[in-house]
């Protein structure tokens, strides 16, 4: 196997774990802010503004593995 191979291979698996780990966490945080708001409606305010930065910091573990993969791909 030559480098061109294990670098192109070392990337898909960055990416695909990379995207895995968020991809799980978003729908957890998507489904348990849903749940929270059918138990208490009120609390809409509070529970978009947790969602939505919980949703910024999962997203920012997939563009870091999207960086490492370039880094690995074009070094």
């Amino acid at each position: 196997m030559n480098a061109e191979a294990i670098k192109a291979l070392a990337t898909a698996l960055v990416m695909g774990v990379g995207a895995l780990g968020p991809a799980i966490a978003l729908g957890k945080i998507g489904s348990a802010a849903l749940e929270a708001l059918g138990r208490n409606p009120e609390s809409e305010s509070a529970v978009r503004t947790s969602m939505i930065l919980a949703l910024a910091f999962a997203e920012a573990v997939a563009i870091y593995s999207l960086v490492v993969a370039l880094i690995i791909k074009f070094t």
